[in-house]
């Protein structure tokens, strides 16, 4: 009765939701999507006279429907009610003529924390259904690593395992992921970049020897990656959020248009927008906005997405991805629910580094998608003469958001602030033109100008001793896997 999510790649693969969020990925490669989710209808009078954990409970309901609405509140108490800095979670800033969502107020100080509060306790009330352990293997650009490892630090029967770009990441990226306690943590950097790890980690989620390995333990492998439908769904919330606070605020009236700007590289939080779209918000535009690996705006200009390209790493890491996992799921809606074209699309990315749309497909996304993109110069010129002009300081990928959002027509605008500023107070702090090469004294000379005090969890990081050194090549990530359940999940 609840086996509503199937694969991209195959209508015959269906599951529910519990079950979708312990796999993470489909076996055959694909991600799991729900083909009825236009057929859903939230009441935005209702959203609009809620609190942030009942507007959770309510969306979620209609999207995990196999949760009873217990297991639910629990969920959503339990990660929402002591975690978040704001009352409102996400609070909802003007900035000049457009509206900032900031999305940093967890514990981590950053965006992936609405959902990685939230996924270990989904994951946990399946896994005791079940009566199944998991492993959580996670590649990260970034922030999502250090939220996951938050997360699910000594959760009962998980592990899990972060892979990041060593040398790739910011400084303080670096030392929240590097100094994690937990028993069931552990943290590799490897020699590549984040595509390079999240093709990997994809590739052992498939491998047959592993998975035999992981079931000899009584073992399943998932993902805290927006790959993982538990990651994507509690995103939409949020979406939600900004228009209920703009209907608070008297900016707009129940039924009128919003449009969001959303930094994104992976393509998961634009796309919990759109979801949230097809649920019944009213939206006029979403803007993808990319950094100097403009592989999106690419994508959305000409139907052409190719990976083919130089890596640039640039001053917004998280944002450094040229393998935007996520929008197969956009493919798959934007299609009709094609997944022989999926598939194909997938099958050509991996054998040629490309892959073409029709026409059709194209003029469906661009119908409700716009983009652009913001190289590091541009990004550090909006930091600065957005300080002096509002005195609020974006970190590099809010302002690459908020740039785009500011060039567009649209208004109401809503621009997704996805990180604090001090998680890049060196680049930041440059940028309004204060020169500071350390990382800790830059976060110091940041609190001094910035209206938001420095979170206490960054504030703590500089005496926090290094507990994960290790750094290890791509291919040797399948037997450090295969080392941790063994160690781990031993009788």
């Amino acid at each position: 009765m609840h086996e509503i999510y199937e694969s991209t790649r195959d209508h015959a693969r269906k599951i529910s939701g519990k079950q979708a969020i312990i796999e993470g990925i489909s076996p055959d490669g694909g991600l799991y999507v729900w083909p009825g989710l236009a057929d859903v209808s939230l009441d935005l009078s209702v959203i609009c006279k809620q609190s942030y954990q009942e507007n959770a409970v309510y969306i979620l309901r209609h999207l995990l429907p196999d949760y009873t609405e217990e297991e639910l509140k629990t969920c959503v108490r339990n990660a929402y009610g002591h975690s978040f800095a704001s009352p409102d979670v996400t609070p909802l800033r003007k900035v000049d003529d457009v509206y900032v969502l900031e999305l940093f107020h967890g514990p981590t100080s950053a965006f992936k924390d609405v959902a990685l509060t939230l996924l270990p306790w989904l994951m946990s009330t399946a896994l005791k259904q079940y009566h199944q352990k998991a492993l959580i293997l996670t590649a990260t650009s970034g922030d999502t690593g250090k939220a996951a490892l938050s997360g699910f630090q000594d959760v009962d029967d998980t592990g899990i395992i972060v892979f990041y770009p060593d040398g790739k990441v910011s400084q303080t990226q670096y030392r929240q992921m590097a100094t994690q306690r937990g028993n069931n943590v552990k943290v590799f950097g490897v020699k590549g970049n984040f595509d390079d790890a999240q093709s990997q980690v994809k590739r052992l989620f498939l491998d047959e020897s592993l998975r035999q390995i992981a079931a000899d333990h009584k073992v399943l492998l998932s993902s805290a990656n927006s790959i993982n439908i538990g990651r994507l769904v509690p995103q939409i919330v949020y979406y939600f959020e900004s228009y209920k606070q703009l209907v608070a605020q008297g900016v707009i009236s129940i039924g009128d248009k919003i449009s969001f700007s959303v930094p994104t590289g992976n393509f998961g939080d634009v796309l919990a927008g759109y979801y949230g779209y097809l649920m019944g918000l009213p939206v006029e535009k979403f803007y993808v906005a990319s950094n100097a690996n403009h592989i999106l705006t690419d994508f959305l200009t000409t139907g052409v997405y190719d990976k083919n390209r130089d890596f640039i790493q640039t001053i917004s890491p998280s944002m450094d991805i040229l393998i935007s996992s996520n929008l197969e799921r956009l493919l798959y809606y934007a299609s009709g629910c094609d997944t022989a074209f999926v598939s194909q699309c997938m099958q050509d990315l991996q054998t040629t580094g490309r892959y073409e749309v029709s026409k059709e497909v194209l003029e469906t996304i661009q119908s409700l998608f716009a983009c652009g993109y913001v190289d590091d110069a541009q990004t550090k010129e909006v930091i600065g003469k957005t300080y002096e002009q509002t005195g609020i300081v974006l970190d590099p990928h809010s302002a690459i958001g908020y740039e785009i959002g500011k060039q567009a027509a649209s208004r109401p605008m809503v621009t997704l602030a996805t990180a604090s500023p001090y998680k890049f107070s060196r680049d930041v702090l440059s940028s309004v033109g204060v020169a500071c090469d350390d990382e800790f004294e830059a976060m110091k000379k940041l609190a001094d100008i910035n209206q938001d005090p420095m979170p206490v969890g960054l504030a703590q990081l500089e005496s926090l001793p290094i507990l994960h050194e290790d750094v290890i090549a791509i291919e040797d990530m399948k037997e450090n896997v295969a080392d941790y359940i063994r160690k781990w999940f031993h009788d």
